[in-house]
């Protein structure tokens, strides 16, 4: 309604300008004198004004009858299209500058401003695999998606569009949340363009959240081999897929290729520690325990963790705490200042009944380093030396406020884990779980510490048979000892 007004206004406001124009130039003086052959005629200011126009008009016209001759002279001559291409020239170029117009109204955020041009630029060019594109993004910009679809459907009919169309509609499935299908359109396009990086990238992430990992694995091959990946990373990727193939086929109950799988991934990545574990177990199973030792101690040297000690432990399951207790020494020499061993060796000799050794190997691991576990440790070493339940209450309630130490952490998000995944369960970014201390300390961690039966004992009670066990991971590893009375 307002912009009916305006046009009116600025309709009524030109009309008026021309009429005072021309009545000033009817009252001036003076004009144009022309003289031609001898004939002088003199034109008045106002028609010095019209003839102007016309000449101009005139050589225009001119200059387009002048065009149409010469395509008719080319006509002529054999090339059957002159004339035809002549009328399209101007077609053409409405065309273009609809199409140009359009782009720059799609750039502006002017989804139904870029929507009347792309359709306008259709009218004049007719080259759908220009005005479709923009008519696609420009209906996806106004939400009018089932425009948007429906025209990146007919730019899947055409060969030097179709990569353009799948793309377009795989994003409306991803934002749509129809995943299943979205797969299907990501594969598709990856046929179609392999070297197509973020095609790529969109098809691993698919592929990864759908479980498939040996497809997985080749579209990350695939970003290797056209350079969109760096070698080492690639290296610890495909690792990380693998291992994940490996626990699909363990859980299929597939066992010998779960194995050589398992075993493939420690090889391409010996610090990544899940992989670690199940190499190490695939080699316990088929008697090869040297080959289990030497995988778990090339992981303990990068990054010391419990389910390595488990591991470790599950090599020789029958040995006593004394006998595994030399031979763990074997393992935590590669670093022996590191927390985690520091807190083994003291759950080891706990185990064996040496409290004062435990004490040692845990020094003063609670006061550099708190964490529920080590207070845990020395509530342990206290009642296992005979120290007062006040004592050992004091350390359990140190243990209840202590930060829980490191998890599987996301880089990406935070999120805190119980156990290792390939991509995280909370934002779905894929290898993003570090072993490392949360940013919150306020978080359970796997497992947990168990003190229930410390904390149940009574003030001036005869000390009982209690037992204690230290984080779920290392259970295995050192095995519920009984702490009898304080005389040990």
């Amino acid at each position: 309604m307002i912009w009916s007004l305006v046009k009116i206004i600025i309709f009524v406001v030109a009309v008026a300008a021309l009429a005072l124009g021309a009545g000033w130039l009817l009252e001036a003086e003076g004009g144009i004198r022309i003289i031609v052959g001898g004939v002088e005629r003199t034109l008045d200011p106002l028609l010095s004004v019209i003839a102007l126009i016309l000449l101009v008009l005139a050589i225009w016209i001119g200059l387009k009858v002048l065009g149409l001759l010469v395509a008719f002279w080319k006509f002529l001559n054999g090339d059957e299209t002159a004339i035809s291409r002549y009328f399209a020239r101007n077609k053409a170029s409405k065309g273009f500058d609809a199409l140009a117009e359009g782009m720059m109204a799609l750039a502006s955020g002017e989804g139904r401003l870029a929507l009347a041009k792309a359709e306008k630029a259709d009218k004049y060019l007719n080259r759908p695999e220009l005005t479709n594109l923009l008519t696609a993004q420009a209906a996806e910009l106004a939400g009018d998606h089932k425009k948007a679809e429906e025209t990146y459907r007919k730019l899947v009919q055409n060969d030097a569009t179709r990569f353009v169309g799948v793309r377009g509609i795989l994003k409306q499935k991803l934002a749509d949340g129809d995943t299943d299908t979205a797969l299907q359109l990501a594969q598709k396009a990856f046929a179609l363009k392999p070297k197509h990086e973020d095609t790529q990238d969109v098809l691993l992430q698919l592929q990864a959240d759908n479980e498939d990992w040996s497809g997985a694995r080749q579209t990350l091959s695939a970003k290797l081999k056209h350079g969109h990946m760096p070698r080492d990373l690639h290296k610890r990727r495909d690792a990380v897929l693998a291992l994940s193939e490996a626990k699909k086929i363990f859980e299929a109950d597939q066992t010998i290729e779960a194995r050589e799988t398992a075993i493939a991934a420690n090889k391409q990545s010996p610090d990544l520690i899940p992989a670690a574990v199940m190499a190490a177990h695939s080699y316990i199973d088929q008697g090869q325990k040297k080959y289990a030792v030497r995988v778990l101690k090339k992981a303990w040297q990068v990054q010391p963790h419990p389910d390595l000690a488990a591991a470790y432990a599950a090599i020789e399951p029958d040995e006593t705490p004394a006998e595994r207790l030399k031979r763990f020494a074997q393992l935590t020499r590669t670093q022996p200042n590191d927390p985690e061993s520091r807190m083994l060796m003291s759950e080891l000799n706990i185990a064996a009944e040496d409290f004062p050794a435990a004490r040692r190997a845990l020094g003063d691991l609670f006061e550099t380093d708190p964490t529920t576990r080590s207070a845990a440790l020395m509530a342990a070493i206290e009642r296992g030396q005979g120290a007062s339940d006040a004592v050992v209450q004091g350390w359990l309630a140190r243990a209840l406020s202590a930060p829980r130490g490191p998890q599987w952490v996301c880089d990406n998000c935070q999120n805190i884990q119980a156990e290792w995944t390939p991509t995280c369960t909370n934002c779905a970014s894929f290898d993003t779980l570090s072993w490392k201390r949360p940013p919150s300390v306020d978080l359970a961690m796997p497992g947990g510490t168990e003190m229930l039966p410390l904390l149940g004992a009574k003030p001036n009670d005869e000390p009982e048979d209690v037992v204690v066990v230290v984080e779920e991971p290392t259970a295995d590893v050192i095995e519920a000892e009984t702490l009898d009375s304080p005389s040990k």
